[in-house]
């Protein structure tokens, strides 16, 4: 009695079982679904381009014509002119002028006009060798060219002050330095003359002088 029983106990029911296996099923689906390694499909895609033609650009602005102006032109202002300016010259004028006397203007009838008389231009008479002097006018031969047996010329041109001494010697040529030199330092030492005039007073005025060294048999 007590088997029966517990045979019966045991006994399996079909639909728990039906139940547990599908139960079982799911399971073990999803872990094979879970545990599989995933598989990624990759679609190669091709992409092709094309070139859109872009509508042209507008054409520019077009820039404005300039405004010329034409400059105005000034009336031009006459500039005041000025006088001749005096000039006053110091070198003297080694050339004598001699005029005869002025003749008369011209008198003219009927006009009324004054004429004034027209002057004349001034005498001027360059230096001279003052006689008194004129023993001392050689210069001393310097002693180099004495010993050399040398003889030269030498020719200046002397400014002669209103006094009648020397200022001023200017070689124009010479045989040597040394006789230049003896006849310089004699110039301006010894030479006197008359000085030159205009209008008879005193100017300072050039003269030119010439002086030769000649060997004297002693």
């Amino acid at each position: 009695m007590y088997a029966d029983k517990y045979s019966r106990r045991m006994k399996l029911d079909p639909r728990s079982m039906a139940l547990a296996v599908a139960l079982n099923g799911t399971i073990v689906a999803g872990l094979v679904a879970f545990a599989a390694p995933h598989f990624v499909r990759t679609i190669d895609v091709v992409l092709e381009g094309r070139n859109i033609p872009l509508p042209p650009p507008p054409p520019p602005n077009p820039e404005p014509t300039p405004t010329i102006k034409h400059p105005v032109q000034a009336t031009p202002v006459a500039k005041p002119v000025a006088p001749d300016p005096i000039v006053h010259s110091d070198t003297p004028i080694e050339v004598a002028i001699n005029t005869g006397p002025s003749l008369p203007p011209t008198p003219t009838v009927g006009t009324g006009t004054v004429f004034e008389p027209v002057k004349a231009p001034p005498v001027i008479v360059g230096p001279e060798v003052d006689k008194r002097f004129a023993g001392v006018f050689q210069p001393e031969y310097p002693l180099g060219e004495r010993r050399a047996e040398h003889e030269g010329r030498v020719t200046v041109r002397v400014l002669i002050g209103t006094d009648g001494r020397v200022k001023q010697v200017e070689r124009i040529s010479a045989t040597s330095d040394e006789f230049f030199a003896a006849t310089q330092r004699r110039a301006l030492e010894k030479w006197r003359f008359k000085p030159g005039t205009r209008d008879g007073a005193p100017v300072e005025a050039w003269r030119t002088m010439s002086v030769s060294f000649v060997l004297k048999d002693e």
